[in-house]
């Protein structure tokens, strides 16, 4: 969707008006949510009048112009695209275009994709050659207008204040049909560059082939994914795991064949699979040439597994998605969505920020279900952690009875995460009460350890030995202490506070900080094991060896657990009273007690919930001495 469109001719009339800008500013809030920065409408006033200059000397006054045009399934929105018609072929042509106002721009000397600005001081940006590539590439793998018309799509990065001296080193990033780099210098190569690309005709029908497009993944993408994750990811599925992916296909099948849509979900505790299921699904899906998708509602969790699916090809990565992607998403344009991680659906897509004319009125889950043929949920209701989570069988049930559709339950009794313990599962659900029976002593289990620890240096010291022993092992705890923004020197703050001991949170953000990863990496790289981290950047992974710390916000006393909203610093809970974040808070403990595969050492802040702890573990850990505070 576009801000704006029209002709060339009518696009350099606005221009020479003066009134585009406000054309574009006037819309901006309705289209994007909130109102456009006052440095974005300075560079239109300042780049557009070049550009329709430039389309008239070119005589290219009825090519389509669409101005911010929203990228499929994503907010980034391009500069430009020019719709019309190619000279050679008289295909649908379109030309995605980038405008700069840059007048110096210097690549740096170990990263050619990246570029420091004078306007943006040291702080790196992405090559405008490569931006305008990736729209280009995103373009082509998410809008079917592209699929059967060869050479349809072309992009330039135009640097229309800058001569080629002032960033001669940006020539070192090599240039392809999908970006090319002209500066004002280099007008006249533009103009040519325009000519090759579009005719001197009406792009009103290509314009519309564009905007009336289906959004889904092109054949080609589909073939890349298939590649990337089915071929490198073998793997094997058990019983109910098999069971799931065969009715999923079926289903797929189904739709083809008759129009026929279903519902499907399949739930299960951590560790049963459900990834390892979702995975399989989009690499045979993608095999078979189906439109699939991936969706969670975790930042984390998606990073994590574009990071795993999409490690050879990066295009592969635009395949998975958030559950808000598909707000305003065709009726059934995809075949399959997965939508992993499914009880992070919330009530709706829509947020503050979320303009008219993007609110649909709708539920999340039914936003979801509408959008493919077959929905599929992989879900575990006992890890709704935050308020606004609605994601349950009998949610997703109710949205498919609503719309009349038939609908599939799968549940996968399997337990691959917790050593495959069926058992610590249990204990941990009786233990928080989210299962029957109260809280009973551990019983053991031959394929896993769980150990109380007196300390939480006695806690860091056990887990410490066990990752020098080439294991992972991570720290979590309750969000009971502040999560500070690092210093200016770079250092984490030390917020997690017990008596003489302390650590930092995780990284809040998507940059490492002080050799400590972004928050999306905190499971995974080993670096991770220094800092803390909270059930926001736990949930969806798992690590060897478990640390878990009970913070005051929930804690034991006679023979009940008492919820603590004082305590919390989880800024999700505001406004919520004590009974309204007890099964939250419980979930959030099940979420952490369940993220070990060899082992978990528990501890807590509250003398009596730790003997609660001390008294159902009868094995005590063993005496390590603590690490020195480094």
């Amino acid at each position: 969707m576009p801000l704006f469109r029209a002709s060339a001719a009518t696009f350099a009339a606005e221009t020479v008006a003066g009134t585009l800008a406000g054309r574009l500013a006037g819309q901006y809030p309705y289209v994007v949510g909130h109102r456009a920065a006052d440095s974005e409408v300075r560079s239109w006033q300042q780049s557009l009048p070049v550009l329709a200059h430039d389309l008239l000397d070119a005589g290219l006054h009825d090519v389509e112009v669409l101005v911010e045009y929203q990228l499929p399934l994503s907010s980034k929105r391009i500069d430009v695209l020019l719709a019309g018609v190619h000279p050679r072929t008289g295909l649908p042509s379109y030309v995605v275009i980038e405008l700069k106002q840059w007048s110096q721009a210097e690549a740096l000397d170990d990263a050619d994709d990246l570029v420091y600005v004078d306007a943006y001081g040291r702080h790196p940006v992405l090559h405008p050659v490569e931006q305008v590539r990736r729209y280009c590439a995103f373009l082509a793998d998410f809008t079917r207008a592209f699929e059967h018309v060869p050479d349809a799509l072309a992009g330039a990065a135009y640097l229309h204040n800058a001569t080629d001296f002032g960033v001669s080193s940006l020539r070192s990033l090599p240039e392809s049909s999908y970006g090319r780099l002209f500066t004002r210098q280099r007008r006249a190569e533009f103009l040519t560059f325009l000519q090759s690309r579009l005719a001197a005709t009406s792009g009103v029908e290509a314009a519309d082939r564009l905007l009336n497009s289906k959004t889904a993944p092109s054949r080609q993408l589909l073939s890349v994914a298939a590649a990337e994750i089915q071929d490198r990811e073998q793997f094997t599925l058990v019983d109910e795991q098999q069971v799931a992916y065969r009715l999923v296909l079926r289903a797929a099948e189904r739709a083809a064949r008759a129009d026929h849509k279903q519902v499907i979900v399949v739930s299960g505790g951590p560790g049963s699979g459900k990834s390892v299921i979702a995975l399989s699904l989009l690499g045979e899906l993608s095999r078979q040439g189906r439109a699939v998708m991936h969706a969670t509602g975790s930042k984390s969790f998606t990073q994590t597994m574009r990071k795993v699916a999409g490690h050879r090809n990066t295009r592969v990565k635009g395949m998975f998605k958030y559950f808000n992607s598909f707000m305003n998403a065709e009726r059934n344009g995809l075949d399959v969505l997965i939508c992993d991680e499914a009880h992070r659906i919330r009530e709706t897509s829509a947020n503050r920020f979320t303009s008219a004319a993007l609110r649909t009125g709708k539920r999340q889950v039914t936003e979801l279900i509408e959008a493919a043929r077959v929905p599929v949920f992989l879900l575990d209701q006992h890890q709704v952690v935050r308020p606004g989570e609605t994601g349950s069988l009998a949610v997703i049930s109710d949205a498919a009875r609503d719309l009349g559709l038939d609908l599939v339950h799968i549940q996968l009794d399997a337990q691959f995460r917790c050593g495959g313990s069926r058992a610590y599962e249990e204990w941990v659900l009786r233990l928080l009460g989210l299962a029957d029976g109260g809280p009973t002593a551990w019983s053991g289990d031959v394929h896993f350890a769980v150990q109380v620890a007196e300390s939480p240096e006695e806690l860091e010291g056990l887990l410490r030995l066990k990752a020098t022993d080439a294991y992972g092992a991570r720290m979590t705890a309750g969000f009971c202490w502040p999560w500070s923004d690092p210093r200016p020197d770079g250092t984490l703050v030390d917020d997690v506070v017990i008596g003489g001991w302390s650590k930092p949170w995780n990284v809040k953000g998507d940059r490492a900080v002080g050799g400590a990863p972004p928050s999306d990496l905190w499971a995974t790289d080993p670096a991770g094991f220094e800092q803390v981290g909270c059930v926001y950047t736990a949930q969806g992974f798992e690590y060897d060896w478990n640390g878990v710390i009970f913070g005051p916000d929930l804690v034991w006393r006679d023979d009940r657990w008492i919820a603590n909203r004082a305590a919390s610093k989880d800024p999700a809970f505001r406004g919520l009273a004590d009974v309204e974040i007890d099964p939250l808070l419980r979930n959030v403990y099940k979420v952490l007690m369940t993220r070990g595969m060899v082992g978990t050492v528990l501890y807590s802040t509250d003398p009596h919930t730790l003997e609660l702890l001390r008294s159902l573990v009868a094995e005590p850990a063993p005496h390590v001495v603590a690490p020195r505070a480094r």
